[in-house]
């Protein structure tokens, strides 16, 4: 008798103890697709302007996701395909977008004023904020991401060009800066980690 409950207990201690290791695999088992910042940092806080003139401070976003790229209006390519990248997977999130901030800031100040940003963004979405400031803020903010910035002449009537870093920048709900984006990541790859960083508590 006592083996038989000896035995019991003993199926008892692992049938608990794999249940546990289900409900851990269950929860923590997600795989972020994005370059996982592990541990997570604190993102660095800013306020800038936004295209309505409007403040925009990163630090009062807690509660959201924000996905935050760095660019200029008069990118030829690297920019207008993210921007649309933005608004398909704010479309493909449906309701839950409304949980996340799309976040656009200028990487040259000289030209992308806040009516010059209020122009251009409705063409992709509207809802996406363009951020802009004063040269001395948004160098701040640069360095704070390891944003990199050069004017480039490009001798055409288009005037400069500007060579940066193609990234996205995503922030947890917690203000934790936890993952990056190469350029062209795979959308349906991004959704899936917005919708397990929106799971999070």
């Amino acid at each position: 008798m006592k083996t038989r409950f000896g035995l019991i207990g003993v199926g008892g201690a692992l049938l608990v103890g794999l249940l546990l290791a289900g409900w851990q695999f269950l929860g923590r088992g997600y795989t972020f697709k994005g370059s996982l910042i592990d541990p997570a940092v604190p993102a660095a806080d800013f306020t800038l302007k936004d295209q309505h003139g409007e403040v925009f401070q990163l630090g009062s976003q807690k509660g959201k996701v924000v996905l935050i790229f760095f660019g200029y209006t008069n990118c030829p390519d690297v920019c207008p395909i993210t921007l649309t990248d933005f608004k398909r997977i704010k479309n493909e999130l449906g309701d839950l977008a409304e949980e996340v901030r799309f976040v656009f800031i200028t990487v040259d100040p000289e030209r992308d004023t806040v009516e010059r940003l209020n122009a251009y963004l409705p063409s992709y979405d509207p809802s996406i904020y363009g951020l802009t400031g004063e040269k001395e803020q948004l160098e701040q903010v640069w360095k704070s991401y390891g944003v990199y910035q050069a004017r480039q002449e490009s001798g055409s009537a288009a005037g400069y060009l500007v060579d940066h870093t193609a990234r996205i920048y995503a922030i947890d709900k917690q203000g934790n800066w936890r993952l990056t984006y190469p350029f062209e990541m795979e959308r349906s790859a991004v959704i899936d980690d917005i919708r397990q960083l929106l799971k999070e508590d």
